[in-house]
């Protein structure tokens, strides 16, 4: 398909592209190649996806004109490590944003609150992209186990190009309703390479510490009040950082430290709310 193209670092990595006009999901698409013998340094994108999803199997709707990208990895060994590859992927996000997208109608805030931080560009833990404070890009990763030790790795990433739904329970945006006019196509440019920077930094997680430290100078919600939901209860304190291995890390009402593997986060006004 006419239109998207990677970026020459990219190309010169080895990094290939397979482009669709609608596809039914990125993810299911670059695990299948996967185990059918694919070696990964993969992107399949997309302007329309018809059957993406989010976490813990949320819809993910992708209309016409949003990206829908994701990155085939196959990797040896250690899948924990492969986990920490979402903050590759926020921060290459964040990346591409600062360089496509022009100063604007951009403000910083949370759930309806301001930070007073100075990225326009925030990430929430674990996999979210925030503007003004609403979500405007999702990543999710999958898994699958090829044998002898091989494991592939599906790094979605969809971004509100051009839509953002109206029906959520969080506040959601797009670049059109932030005043932008850039495209899908020049997002992908960008993001393709800004990947390749933030991998070689990664270096197959030698460098997460390198990785965390960015993560965290772009973290949604630092220092402030937060609440998470772990299996239907909610714990109440403020965001302290994310730890070696990028688990989120607060100081809970009572002042005992807890380190949170997986839960859904809410800061601000949301997080000091009776129910979530």
């Amino acid at each position: 398909m006419a239109g998207f193209t990677l970026a020459p670092t990219a190309a010169a990595e080895g990094f290939r592209l397979e482009a669709h006009e609608v596809v039914g999901s990125t993810n299911a698409l670059a695990l299948d190649h996967a185990r059918a013998g694919d070696p990964g340094r993969l992107w399949i994108v997309s302007k329309r996806q018809e059957s993406g999803r989010g976490r813990r199997g949320r819809a993910w709707a992708t209309p016409q004109g949003n990206l829908a990208a994701t990155l085939l990895v196959v990797i040896d060994g250690d899948l924990k490590g492969a986990a920490t590859l979402g903050f590759v992927a926020g921060l290459a996000l964040a990346d591409a944003l600062d360089a496509v997208v022009p100063g604007g109608r951009i403000a910083v805030g949370l759930d309806g609150a301001g930070s007073g931080r100075r990225n326009r560009f925030e990430l929430k833990w674990p996999n979210d992209v925030l503007a003004s404070g609403a979500k405007l890009a999702g990543i999710l990763l999958e898994s699958s186990l090829l044998g002898e030790g091989r494991f592939a790795v599906a790094v979605g990433i969809g971004v509100n190009v051009v839509a953002h739904p109206q029906d959520l329970p969080y506040p959601a945006t797009s670049l059109a309703a932030l005043g932008s006019s850039c495209d899908a196509e020049t997002l992908f440019l960008a993001l393709s390479d800004a990947w390749s920077q933030n991998a070689r930094l990664w270096d197959s997680g030698h460098g997460l510490s390198a990785i965390r430290r960015r993560w965290l100078e772009r973290a949604a919600g630092l220092g402030g009040e937060v609440a998470v939901r772990i299996d239907g209860n909610v714990v109440r304190g403020t965001f302290e950082t994310i730890d070696e291995d990028c688990r989120f890390v607060i100081r809970d009402e009572s002042g005992a430290r807890r380190t949170i593997a997986a839960g859904d986060v809410h800061f601000g006004a949301v997080a000091s709310a009776g129910a979530i």
